[in-house]
């Protein structure tokens, strides 16, 4: 199923989108990496970012907070870390696995790699008060509370992205140091870059993509016990 929608920049347009029922944009949602070097009308990443906005947070700390880089240098800088990564990452990928899903979403990967500045958006998501304290030890509990608190709206920025019809990818390896982001981003101490959503309108499309049957991967009270695995699907 094809689910490519043109690119618009009428907001009238795109809130009629976003009426998009939930289920067909939780079902048809996908990694679109490929993307249109063509520039999207800043209202409609403002108005997807509103809706990230709506997601649930940590104590109601709502200690998000958004980049959005559009300038080809800053997007250059990210673009190296994310080459440098890369040729280990995926040099590393193709010894382990070679199956043919595997080989598209490498090849898919890679054709971001090359174009990252390309990419007429990138949303830099980020967290205020940091996990990580220097020389202060948090306990597990700390780290995963924190970022509990910006991947619900990473997930809601992606499906408002879907329903406009922009092709989004969450990705993470430009990010791999840390320090490096900061001074790229100007990021104070306080803040920490968590992942990256790209944004553009598609050379790909949406549509349904292969899944395991729920009752493979579902367990009842404790690990092993699948009730539901040779149930067929509802």
């Amino acid at each position: 199923m094809d689910d490519t929608l043109a690119p618009t920049s009428d907001l009238n347009d795109v809130e009629a989108r976003l009426a998009l029922p939930l289920a067909e944009a939780m079902l048809t949602q996908r990694a679109v990496r490929r993307v249109q070097p063509d520039p999207v009308d800043d209202r409609i990443v403002l108005r997807c970012l509103e809706l990230a906005l709506e997601a649930p947070t940590a104590s109601n700390g709502q200690s998000w907070e958004f980049v959005v880089v559009k300038d080809r240098a800053v997007k250059a800088s990210l673009a190296a870390q994310y080459r440098r990564v890369w040729r280990l990452y995926g040099g590393l990928g193709r010894l382990v696995k070679t199956d043919e899903q595997t080989a598209k979403i490498r090849k898919s990967v890679h054709w971001q790699v090359k174009h990252f500045e390309e990419i007429p958006v990138l949303v830099v998501c980020c967290l205020r008060g940091g996990a990580r304290v220097p020389f202060v030890p948090n306990p597990p509990f700390v780290a995963s509370s924190h970022y509990g608190s910006v991947y619900p709206s990473v997930q809601n920025l992606l499906l408002a992205a879907r329903s406009v019809g922009l092709g989004g990818a969450l990705i993470t390896m430009p990010l791999w140091s840390n320090t490096v982001a900061r001074r790229i981003l100007k990021l104070p101490l306080s803040v920490e870059p968590c992942c990256i959503v790209t944004l553009g309108w598609p050379k790909g499309h949406y549509g349904r993509k292969a899944r395991k049957p729920i009752g493979t991967v579902v367990h009842l009270d404790r690990y092993g016990q699948q009730p539901w695995r040779d149930e067929a699907p509802g």
